[in-house]
């Protein structure tokens, strides 16, 4: 009697192998890994203490600003304002305390309430006042990088001693980092164990199944935007405290690098994924490939292409990934 013969159903034939399961969830992390290795290869200079303290130190701006990003993409919006409003957020500080003379721990908590209440008008204007998402970050980039200018009369201000503590190192270790690594926490604590970040996700998802469900969408949009200002003013005063003053010019471009930091971690644009441990991993990636090429003699205008084929292979993934519906 011949036994019979069974059949694997065509979903369960169909699944990836698991390490193809496992490199396309974590394709950042594969691609720093080799780009780690090649690095190690190409230059005995990569993997040395010193260079990889530069490396964290170099990743922990955009780390910071990027994981503000990473609440605004996870809710399917886009923030275009971080970097003058992390200029803001500094030279704010800095102008209170060399001009007004207010005590220095005041004047950090001022460039952070700055950044916060940049965020939160931000946020209002997109879900009360209709505006989209782009156009009203944009007009926030140009209205906070002009404050920054107007406080400064475009020259530095010495930032307080008490910012100034966030650029120097402890025991051999960089506050830039350890501001990062908080960050980093933060970010993950409110998406992964708060009814918030867990609406942020139900918002990206669907919105309008997210307003049926009985969420406040529109407050957790202001308080997205109001997150994303506050990460953006801390990477501001971090900055600031590297160089013990505040410059006008602070954070330039920055939104960019932090929208591929959150991109590369493996964040749909489209909204609804999204998660702080990719977005670290995006923002190392992004240390690394310049730290490396600059190692390596690899000219600036070369360091962009290469960073924008790194942004295009992390969509690929992300297309991939929902093609075989992981």
């Amino acid at each position: 009697m011949t036994s019979p013969t069974t059949t694997v159903p065509a979903s369960k034939s169909a699944k990836p192998h698991p390490v193809l399961h496992w490199m396309l969830n974590n394709g950042a992390l594969v691609g720093l890994i080799i780009l780690c290795v090649a690095l190690f290869i190409a230059t005995p200079h990569f993997l040395t203490v010193g260079n990889l303290i530069n490396v964290g130190i170099q990743a922990a701006t955009v780390a910071i600003l990027a994981f503000g990003m990473t609440f605004v993409i996870v809710a399917a919006g886009i923030d275009l304002s971080v970097g003058s409003v992390a200029a803001f957020g500094g030279m704010s500080s800095a102008y209170f305390f060399s001009e007004v003379g207010l005590p220095g721990p005041l004047t950090l908590v001022i460039g952070l309430l700055f950044g916060l209440l940049s965020g939160a008008i931000c946020g209002i204007a997109i879900a009360y006042g209709r505006l989209p998402a782009f156009i009203a970050t944009l007009a926030m980039m140009s209205i906070a990088r002009g404050a920054t200018l107007v406080i400064s009369q475009g020259a530095p201000i010495p930032s307080a001693p008490a910012v100034n503590v966030l650029g120097k190192s402890y025991f051999h270790l960089p506050m830039p980092i350890v501001m990062m690594a908080l960050a980093g926490l933060c970010c993950w604590f409110i998406l992964s164990r708060t009814v918030i970040g867990r609406s942020m996700y139900a918002i990206g998802g669907n919105v309008e199944a997210a307003r049926l469900s009985g969420i406040p969408v529109q407050r957790i949009l202001v308080i997205v935007y109001s997150l994303s200002g506050l990460f953006a003013a801390l990477a501001g005063l971090v900055i600031t405290a590297r160089l013990s003053s505040a410059q006008p010019q602070t954070a330039l471009g920055y939104e960019l690098d932090a929208i591929a930091a959150v991109v590369i971690g493996g964040a749909s644009l489209a909204g609804g994924t999204g998660k702080a441990s990719g977005t670290f991993v995006g923002a190392i990636l992004l240390a690394v490939i310049r730290n490396g090429l600059n190692i390596l003699n690899v000219s600036s205008f070369w360091q962009q292409i290469v960073i924008g084929l790194v942004i295009a292979v992390a969509v690929g993934f992300d297309v991939i990934r929902n093609k075989t519906a992981i």
